[in-house]
Order: C-alpha cells, then sequence, then structure tokens
C-alpha cells in the first residue's frame, strides 16, 4: 500500500514524526502576538537523515537549534492554503530510530489565523482582554512550528506567561503556577498531556476565567458573569461522561472540563482533550452538543482521521456516539428523532452546496483547498447514515456498538483512513461479509450528492410537529385565528427546532403566522426572511452580530442577502462588525455575501 501523504501539510511525516512538544508563550496582549519557544522531540524514520520541514503560518523565525547546536533553516514559498514551510538543516547526520530535539524560538502574527484577540469591551467582564485559539484544521503552524497534520500524535507539555490578573489554560491536565520569576507582574502556568494527541488539538484561553465544579473530573470555566448558568447547565457532565464509558471504554484523559467562551466562537463546540471549548449559544439546552464533544474523546482525539479528507471518521463516528448517549439519558425514540433532524440538515446542506458538488462526497479531495472551505454538515451526517444503515444491515444498535467498541480500542492513539476503518469492519463481522458486499461503497464514498440509501427511522416525536406544519402550509387566511402560542407549549425545544427545520423546506407561511416568542432562534428567522417579513430583518441582524456560531451565523447571513431590499445593508452589517469576528467565520461569510472574490463551497 502507498504511502499516505497529506495534501495540507508540508511536513513529511514518512521520514520523521514528532513524539513530544514542549513549549513556552509569553503572551503579550498589547501587541496580540505570542512570544515562543518549542522543542521538537523528532523520531527519525529513515536512515542518512539531516533535514526535515515543518508547517508555519505567518510566524517570525528567530532562531533554530538541533541537540543544542545553531541549525540552518529557510522559510520557503507561502503557499495560500498551506502557508509557508521552514526547511530545517541539521548540522548532523541521523539514523532510523534516533531522536533529535529540534528547539525553535519564534513569534506570531497579530493576525494569526489560530488566535482570537479581544479588547476589555469585547467580553462579558469589559475589564480585561482576552485570547483564544482555534487550531482546528489546519491552524496550529499559525501559533506553533510543528507536523500539522492529523497523521501525528504526540504528548505536550507547556509553561505560559500572562498577566496575573489573568488565568491560562490548555488542553492539557493542569500542573502548577508561579509568579514570572522575570516579571513578578505575570503568572506562569504549567500543563501536561501525557495522552499522544494530534496538533489540531493544541489550544490555548487567556482571560478572567472562574471555574465551578459540576463533577469529580470535571468544572466549568468562564467569565464570573456567565460561570454559574454555566455550571448549572452542564450539570450533568458526569453522567453523560460515565454513559460513554459504559458504551466504547475508558475516558483516557483524566480531566473533562468545558470552557464558555466569548460569543465569537465559530462553533458549537471543540473537542480540545481535557477542556472542551464551548459557544454562550449552548447555554439553553446544549446537552446534545456537549454529548457530541466527550463522543469526542474516543472518536476523532483517541481514533483520529489521518487527514482531512477523512473528517467523516472523525464526525460521523461522533454523532452515532452522540446519540447513543442520547438513548441512554431518554429513549430510543429521542436518538431517532434527532436523526430525522439530522438528514434534514443533511438535504439542506446538500441543496445548499448543489448536488453534484464534491463537497458532498464522504470522502472529499483536499488538493489545493482549504479544509475550512469544506466543512459542512457532510461528514457528519452523511457519516451518521452511513452508520446507521449498517447498523440496520448488521443486527441493530447493540450489535453494532459492539464493533465500535472494537474499533475505538484496536486503533486507540492511532489516526486511520477511511480504508482502514472499512478492512476491519469487514474483519469484525466476517460472518455478514455477503450482507457488506452489497453495499453501495462507492456511491456512500465517493459520489456527491444525498446517500444511496434512506434509513427508516421511528417518527413518533417526529409527528406532532409534521401535524402543526402541515396545518400551517394549508392554513388560508380565514384560517388564522386558529393558531396560536399554545400550539407549541407541548413541545420540547428539540421538537420546537424539527417543526422549524420542517417548516424550512415548505414554501414560505403566511406573514400573519410569525406569533410567539421565537426570536432567539435562527431557523425561525429564517423562515420568517424567507417570507420577506421586514420585522425580522433587525432582529436577525442582532443575532448574526451578538454570537459568531457558523451554524447560525452563516445560514442567516445568506437569507439577510437574498432580502435584496436589505442586501446594501447586511453588507454594510457586515464590513462594520468584520473586524470582531473570528477570522474563519468571517472569511467564510463574506464569500457568502460576494465580499470576496471567490465563491466558498462550504457550509
Amino acid at each position: 500500500m502507498a504511502a499516505v501523504t497529506d495534501s495540507c501539510s508540508f511536513s513529511s511525516f514518512s521520514k520523521c514524526i514528532t513524539k513530544h512538544l514542549n513549549l513556552c508563550y509569553h503572551v503579550d496582549f498589547d501587541s496580540h502576538v505570542l512570544k515562543g519557544r518549542v522543542a521538537l522531540t523528532v523520531e527519525v524514520l529513515e536512515d542518512k537523515f539531516s533535514t526535515l520541514t515543518l508547517d508555519t503560518r505567518d510566524l517570525k523565525i528567530f532562531k533554530v537549534t538541533a541537540n543544542g547546536q545553531e541549525a540552518k533553516f529557510a522559510l520557503g514559498v507561502l503557499d495560500a492554503v498551506k502557508g509557508t514551510p521552514l526547511e530545517i538543516s541539521l548540522p548532523f547526520e541521523l539514523s532510523r530510530g534516533q531522536h533529535v530535539i529540534v528547539e525553535v524560538t519564534y513569534e506570531t502574527s497579530p493576525k494569526a489565523s489560530a488566535l482570537q484577540w479581544f479588547a476589555p469591551e469585547q467580553t462579558a467582564g469589559k475589564k480585561h482582554p482576552y485570547l483564544f485559539s482555534q487550531c482546528q484544521a489546519i491552524h496550529c503552524r499559525a501559533m506553533v512550528p510543528c507536523q500539522d497534520t492529523p497523521s501525528v500524535k504526540h504528548t505536550y507539555y507547556a509553561q505560559v506567561s500572562v498577566p496575573r490578573e489573568l488565568v491560562a489554560l490548555m488542553s492539557a491536565v493542569r500542573d502548577g503556577q508561579e509568579v514570572d520569576p522575570e516579571d513578578s507582574n505575570r503568572t506562569i502556568f504549567r500543563f501536561r498531556q501525557t495522552v499522544p494527541m494530534p496538533s489540531y488539538l493544541i489550544a490555548i484561553v487567556v482571560g478572567a476565567l472562574e471555574y465551578r465544579k459540576v463533577g469529580p473530573r470535571s468544572s466549568v470555566w468562564s467569565e464570573k458573569e456567565l460561570v454559574d448558568l454555566a455550571a448549572f447547565e452542564f450539570s450533568e457532565t458526569e453522567s453523560m461522561l460515565r454513559i460513554a464509558e459504559d458504551l466504547v471504554g475508558p475516558y483516557v484523559w483524566q480531566q473533562y472540563d468545558i470552557l464558555v467562551l466569548p460569543p465569537s466562537f465559530p462553533y458549537g463546540g471543540m473537542e480540545n482533550p481535557c477542556l472542551t471549548f464551548a459557544t454562550p449559544t449552548l447555554l439553553v439546552s446544549g446537552h446534545t452538543v456537549i454529548a457530541h464533544e466527550i463522543a469526542h474523546s474516543w472518536t476523532g482525539n483517541l481514533v483520529t482521521n489521518k487527514t482531512w479528507e477523512h473528517f467523516w471518521l472523525n464526525e460521523g463516528h461522533t454523532v452515532y456516539l452522540e446519540r447513543m448517549i442520547g438513548r441512554f439519558l431518554q429513549s430510543e425514540q429521542f436518538r431517532q428523532f434527532m436523526a430525522i433532524g439530522g438528514w434534514k440538515e443533511l438535504k439542506e446542506t446538500v441543496n445548499t452546496l448543489g448536488a453534484k458538488s464534491p463537497f458532498t462526497n464522504l470522502v472529499i479531495n483536499l488538493d489545493g483547498v482549504d479544509p475550512d472551505d469544506s466543512f459542512s454538515s457532510i461528514p457528519y451526517e452523511k457519516g451518521f447514515a452511513l452508520l446507521y444503515h449498517l447498523e440496520e444491515l448488521m443486527g441493530g444498535p447493540e450489535v453494532f456498538m459492539g464493533f465500535i467498541k472494537s474499533y475505538i480500542q484496536l486503533f486507540a492513539y492511532r489516526s486511520v483512513t477511511t480504508e482502514d476503518w472499512k478492512n476491519y469492519l469487514f474483519s469484525y463481522f466476517k460472518d455478514k461479509v455477503d450482507i457488506l458486499n452489497k453495499v453501495d461503497w462507492n456511491t456512500w464514498m465517493h459520489t456527491p450528492g444525498m446517500p444511496p440509501v434512506k434509513p427508516q427511522y421511528d417518527t413518533t416525536l417526529a409527528d406532532a410537529c409534521t401535524a402543526l406544519c402541515q396545518r400551517w402550509k394549508k392554513a388560508s387566511e380565514e384560517d388564522l385565528a386558529n393558531f396560536s402560542p399554545n400550539d407549541l407549549k407541548a413541545f420540547s425545544s428539540h421538537q420546537l427546532i424539527e417543526f422549524l427545520a420542517q417548516l424550512l423546506q415548505e414554501k414560505p407561511a403566511p406573514t400573519a403566522c410569525f406569533r410567539g416568542d421565537f426570536f432567539s432562534s435562527s431557523r425561525w428567522l429564517r423562515v420568517c426572511l424567507r417570507a420577506k417579513w421586514e420585522d425580522a430583518v433587525p432582529l436577525a441582524l442582532k443575532m448574526v452580530t451578538e454570537q459568531g456560531r457558523m451554524k447560525f451565523t452563516r445560514p442567516l447571513y445568506r437569507e439577510l442577502y437574498n432580502f435584496e431590499k436589505f442586501r446594501e445593508k447586511v453588507v454594510s452589517n457586515f464590513m462594520k462588525n468584520r473586524p470582531s469576528m473570528h477570522q474563519v467565520t468571517a472569511s467564510l461569510v463574506a464569500k457568502d455575501l460576494k465580499v470576496d472574490q471567490t465563491q466558498s463551497t462550504g457550509f
């Protein structure tokens, strides 16, 4: 089998692999940079080894040493997607199996794509600045020179110097703190990550943070204005951890903390080991997202996609495990209900991207493509649909969970491709190979559009949503008096989301039906905008301005842009607020609004 390469990385992990990082950071809020030093312990995989390449983006490199000896280095040609290779020439040759410690002294850029810097007025407390990172998919190279590929896993140790009134956290176990010996106005926080993990899971946050314990191995961190609400909302964390352990084996990361970030964070959550990052939008019914991030502790963090073309291995399995956790917390009907919502989200994404878009493939080609531009619900929901289909074929959830657990235990601490996964699937179900051979693998994996099979889900919890949606769809002007907010009182929050998702698939509802307390819902606002209800425009603009979660922000901006009467105002609103948005979100919304030349094919 040919050696696996990563089209998103300059580093050749067939020649050497990083085993450990030792990081030292000085966080400078005045200049918005990290002044850094990193020592990479590198294992050599070939004889006569004397050069290595690391990934960087917008880094200033000051000095490189190898085992304490000065090493020559050069920054290569800038690539629009991959950044700039750092070519290092060692002052000696090494043989296969030997190790070398390569130390790089450097500084990040104020515009580093991995880092978001907030002025005090952009935080909840309004008194102190704030910093957080987001390295997935290929942004770690903007924070540290490294082999920035999920094919390579390593441990790390870190020391972070910050102003003494602030707290630093990382995706690792806390290992003490002390006054910075070089500046008594600063504190050094230390961290230790003993479980090998890919570079994209390195994370840092610095702010006026407090914590509340919510379990024997879990705390919730946030600014003090949100920390008590967060502790209440995430009080079931330990229950979800225990269910996941029963399903797939021991939790190996020691600590499971949750950090509630400022509103501009682009994702619902990010599964950084020991410290899940969460958006404040989760502070109302965020349980399913936290179940998802907990599941990532096994599917993604412990077993990792080898390259971003195989992202579905991370996300499809995580959605599957997340919904199994929901099954034990609530019911099998609830799992089926969530799967129905996921199928609708999948259909909407395929419609948005186009049924022939290569980004609707389960396994995608990222040659020359930024993985951020391919981000969508496809790997999540198309991946889940495949796993659920296999569950049906192999004998039900209990049987298939046996495979999932075995797959995780076999490939723990490793990175895998779709071929690795499929080979093990056939090996595990060796008595059912004839059934597996009938699966249309090529269409599932390598053909754009919807899956070749639509799973049959239990619609019990969705039927009430469908019935009300049909009433709205068929209503005439004379019928409007028969509708009221009482129609929704018996709905759970998940049923309300499903009802709105169904409305989004129908023709716009009558304007007079827009009543009730929905205005915190992005789906509701999208329904209103499609119906050209002008009162929804300021509410939608408020939502895209006050939070930056891509799942809400991008679809809302698209609907606003399609409301031609307000297009100029919408673009103006975006341009005004762009500097305070996360860079990933801002760049993708800019493409949606035709502000940038290139058109986004992501979600």
